[in-house]
């Protein structure tokens, strides 16, 4: 059907049609016709107080429904600013669309001064994200919408940033909607599928690791797990995948020795939607002396950090599938368990000693939380030594952290954007109190849409990350020591709740108490609850 539409009618028209009901963004001068049709065409706008907020929660909203966030910025300062937010998305492959004006058709090729004119701000994007586009019609804006879902939501998913020209957005034009392109998941080789079932059938000891890419086939990767009788370790991005409290299931994060001994010890090891990237094993790459599967959608990823021995390029569900359906072990895989159960006992150990200063402080999110419960983290110690590793995981989807491009900020608005998108569940943001200073303002933003949302912000008294490393390197310790903040007395400025907690058990009070409050709830911890 044909339709004589603006710009910014097109675009949200093709939004809609796609299934998006909540933007993340801030009106600006250049985007106003865009935000003149969301009303009409049923779609929320979520107001952010900055751009890095309105992505970050694009991403919370995104990583929280499985479904892409959208993310609604004006031209120049406006989309740099959410630039980080993309970089982290392409690091963690999740899938938000970016879109900008962008200067008029004809905008002199070197710039004339102006407003918000930067010199290729199209440019500046394609550096972070899986592509930018700069549409030239209005007939074209739905075809680059439909396009760039399309992207998103084939094989890796991983950011796009749409930029139409600010003039195309008043222009009216005779358009044509676009319908959603399906494009069927890919499907491995049968004679790949083939080898691989016979190594993994004649595997003793086999383990499996799960990425984040394994998030759509966790009931795959738990029977193929259970057929094998193959422990599984988990990256930060997988964690969840297979319940914590599964017989098979040793624990999430790969940096640990005992994940380093258990595949050293393997016959055999499929990784499934995961890199084996140095941001997840910081020390060192896994030692792998058996045959060394790998499943994932990107065909780059296959060979990233280790060779194969032989490569599934396949939707992960799909190709777990297709390994069930043929592979057959001879007698049971009685070992498994008791393997699984010694790798687990010493992740635990390590684990909790890496995280001693945070164990009260992951028994009381774990109490709160339940086991649907979503926590998002930011890249604070508290999260990476203390949540990452100690904290059960038992749905995939339900831990948010920043892994690869580990920035600070993260968490509080990617909270809003998980509790938007999954209302029913409860929802945590984790913060240090150095990197809660990079987003603080966002409270102000939940506190407008009063979400019952707790901000947790364990005070170190500044960068405890940074601060160590200095010591450790022998070095002055400089510029990272930071004045307490009053940071309940500023949660309550920004109309949210504000208290502070001294140990575990009040935490689990404040926890439960701002889940039933009317509004968000920033809980101080000057030292991390009791161990």
């Amino acid at each position: 059907m044909t339709e004589k539409l603006t710009g910014g009618e097109a675009l949200v028209a093709t939004l809609r049609a796609h299934g998006t009901d909540t933007v993340f963004g801030i009106p600006g001068t250049h985007n106003l016709p865009v935000y003149a049709a969301l009303s009409r065409y049923g779609v929320r706008n979520v107001t952010p107080r900055h751009e890095q907020g309105a992505g970050f929660a694009a991403d919370g909203w995104a990583r929280a429904s499985g479904r892409p966030g959208v993310c609604l910025t004006t031209t120049g300062p406006a989309l740099l600013n959410a630039a980080t937010a993309a970089a982290q998305a392409y690091s963690d492959s999740v899938p938000v669309l970016f879109i900008s004006p962008g200067l008029p058709l004809r905008h002199p090729g070197r710039g004339n001064g102006y407003l918000h004119e930067v010199k290729d701000q199209r440019a500046a994007m394609q550096a972070v994200v899986s592509y930018s586009h700069r549409v030239t019609s209005v007939e074209e804006i739905p075809v680059a919408v439909a396009r760039a879902f399309a992207a998103m939501t084939t094989g890796r998913p991983r950011p796009v940033h749409l930029e139409i020209p600010l003039d195309l957005l008043d222009e009216q034009a005779e358009v044509t909607l676009a319908e959603q392109i399906t494009v069927p998941p890919l499907a491995p080789s049968l004679p790949m599928v083939r080898a691989a079932a016979r190594i993994l059938a004649d595997a003793v000891r086999p383990v499996v690791v799960a990425g984040g890419g394994a998030g759509d086939a966790a009931g795959e990767l738990r029977t193929l797990a259970e057929r094998l009788g193959a422990p599984v370790v988990t990256t930060a991005n997988g964690k969840g995948v297979l319940p914590d409290d599964h017989p098979l299931a040793v624990g999430a994060g790969l940096h640990h020795r005992a994940v380093h001994d258990l595949v050293r010890d393997s016959d055999a090891v499929i990784a499934v939607g995961t890199e084996l990237a140095p941001s997840d094993l910081w020390f060192g790459p896994l030692d792998i002396p058996g045959p060394l599967i790998r499943v994932d959608a990107d065909a780059d990823a296959v060979t990233a950090n280790a060779l194969p021995d032989l490569a599934l390029v396949a939707d992960a569900a799909l190709a777990l599938g297709a390994l069930l359906e043929h592979l057959i072990r001879p007698g049971a895989a009685t070992q498994g368990a008791e393997r699984a159960a010694r790798a687990r006992e010493h992740h635990g150990e390590q684990a909790r000693a890496e995280g001693a200063a945070h164990l009260g402080l992951t028994r009381a999110l774990a109490t709160t939380l339940g086991r649907e419960g979503i926590l998002a983290g930011d890249s604070t110690m508290a999260c990476y030594y203390g949540a990452l590793s100690n904290l059960p995981g038992y749905t995939p989807r339900s831990f948010l952290y920043p892994t690869g491009l580990g920035t600070l900020g993260y968490g509080l608005p990617a909270a809003i954007g998980a509790k938007l998108a999954r209302p029913e569940v409860p929802v945590i943001a984790l913060h240090g109190d150095g990197g809660v200073m990079f987003t603080v303002q966002e409270l102000a933003a939940a506190a407008q849409m009063r979400l019952p949302l707790p901000v947790v912000v364990v005070d170190n008294g500044g960068y405890g990350e940074i601060r160590d490393e200095m010591a450790a390197r022998g070095d002055a310790v400089h510029a990272v020591d930071l004045p307490t903040v009053d940071f309940p007395l500023a949660a309550r400025a920004m109309g949210c709740h504000g208290v502070r907690a001294d140990d575990e058990e009040q935490l689990v009070r404040a926890l439960g108490a701002a889940l039933e409050a009317d509004r968000p709830t920033l809980i101080h911890l000057l030292e991390p609850a009791a161990g």
